[in-house]
């Protein structure tokens, strides 16, 4: 298995892909990147995670970077730290919701954002130059430890305006918690204790032993739906390994689904700017909200409710929260359940989302369901088609140049057509052969009948290039 490096760092199987020779070359480019300034490392709870965690604070330091290291935590964490310490840069390690085998880098920009696009381009240019420059004995960096970074990220969330501390405390939510052993749960039974919620935890032991495959979709969560059902609570929580995706299951055991994360976010947040009579535009305007272009048409139902604009972006929590910060958006974030809530900082949260999701749940008054049920609905069915020897990209222009003519359409990020009624999604993969199709509905049928329509389309087009 090669390492993977794209706009989300690195990330590869421990000792095979990513080896110490691999995390040196990256670190140590990324402190030249950085003008060997202050960077902030955290890490996830994988069993690899010291090691590796010592070898990249090692690094820094011999490059000349004072390092603050602040132990087993969420990426968010490490990005609010990084953005309020005003440090040079971030590392998170972890390999997200890849199995235990994996770990990685994220990096962050100073803003606590992972870097964009371009200044991916200028760090990988180092990395590959190679040639490092570390410093003498008496010019190197130093390390400070600072545990206190999951009590200032919770502090942020409780805080928050939206947020009536008691009100939640009086509904006492019984909660089934399912954090995979990983960085979860380091922070998450401690944040639903501030809101005094009854805490039933699974898989909440800190040994870096994933219980399940890492990654929070239904199939990976049906001991977390059963544990819901068996112990009668309001609702299960489940996050990934470094804790940026929240995906929540209804009293029922049912999926919450992913999309309605965001969703439920954005109509919450939307109603509470409302209430308070804030604009988040600093001239004033409609309020604003960011979200990528394969997140559910929901979002849009519900902005329209409050008279405030959708702004759709490629894939990428990087482009998402640089054009929440670009047009000043208050809310926004991604339907694999991100939510970014400017006023803590611009990244993907689950802790953020785990506390509107508690306010929103004792203001609506009624069960996690019925608040679902409320919302706008719409099924999203997620394929893909193989695509051999064809050319995805010759392929999406020619779909682009026969649908552009009647529908409205994108092509930001690969090819997206909105219908009346419905959307499909068509994006080329950075690592694989194929073509990722998305398509939203009112109906699972007619969703389904979108895909199968467009696989036929693409592979219809694709016979034309033999």
């Amino acid at each position: 298995m090669s390492l993977m490096v794209s706009i989300s760092g690195i990330r590869g199987v421990v000792g095979e892909s990513l080896t110490p020779e691999i995390i040196v070359k990256y670190v140590a480019a990324y402190a030249e990147y950085c003008n060997r300034g202050t960077i902030v490392v955290g890490r996830d709870g994988r069993i690899t995670g010291k090691s590796v965690a010592d070898i990249v604070t090692s690094t820094l330091l011999q490059a000349g970077c004072n390092v603050i290291f602040i132990g087993v935590c969420p990426t968010p964490t490490v990005q609010l730290a990084v953005e309020q310490l005003h440090a040079a840069g971030g590392i998170s390690i972890t390999a997200s919701h890849n199995p235990m085998q994996w770990n990685g880098l994220k990096f962050m920009a100073s803003t606590g954002m992972f870097l964009n696009a371009e200044e991916n381009k200028k760090f990988w240019a180092i990395a590959e130059r190679g040639d490092f420059h570390f410093a003498a004995w008496d010019k190197q960096g130093k390390l400070e430890q600072d545990a206190t970074w999951i009590d200032r990220h919770i502090q942020n969330i409780i805080s928050l305006p939206y947020i009536n501390l008691e009100a939640v405390r009086s509904k006492k939510f019984k909660v089934v918690v399912d954090c995979d052993n990983a960085a979860g749960c380091v922070i998450i039974p401690k944040l639903l204790r501030q809101f005094e919620c009854r805490i039933i935890p699974l898989n909440c032991e800190l040994t870096g032993i994933f219980s399940h495959t890492p990654e929070p979709i239904p199939e990976n969560l049906t001991q977390l739906a059963s544990k819901v059902v068996e112990e009668k609570a309001d609702l299960g929580i489940a996050v990934d390994p470094d804790v940026d995706r929240l995906v929540l299951i209804n009293e029922k055991g049912e999926p919450f689904v992913e999309e309605y994360t965001i969703a439920s976010a954005v109509n919450f947040v939307l109603k509470k700017e409302q209430e308070l009579g804030r604009k988040n535009q600093p001239q004033g305007g409609l309020q604003r909200v960011v979200v990528n272009l394969s997140t559910t048409r929901a979002v849009d139902d519900i902005a329209a409710q409050f008279s405030a604009t959708v702004v759709r972006t490629p894939v990428g929590e990087i482009n998402v929260a640089a054009k929440m910060k670009e047009i000043g958006a208050v809310v926004g974030g991604e339907g694999s359940g991100g939510v970014i809530l400017r006023e803590v900082h611009l990244g993907r949260d689950a802790m953020v989302g785990i506390g509107l999701f508690l306010q929103f749940l004792t203001e609506f008054g009624g069960k996690t369901s019925e608040l679902k049920a409320s919302l706008p609905q719409y099924i999203i069915v997620k394929n893909k088609i193989e695509l051999g020897l064809l050319q995805a990209d010759v392929i999406l222009k020619k779909l682009h140049e026969k649908y552009s003519r009647t529908e409205k359409t994108n092509s930001d990020d690969g090819l997206k057509i909105d219908f009346a009624a419905s959307w499909v999604h068509l994006r080329k993969s950075n690592t694989e052969p194929i073509i990722r199709i998305i398509a939203e509905a009112k109906t699972r049928d007619e969703a389904d009948q979108l895909v199968e329509q467009f696989k036929k389309e693409v592979l219809l087009q694709g016979s034309f290039q033999q």
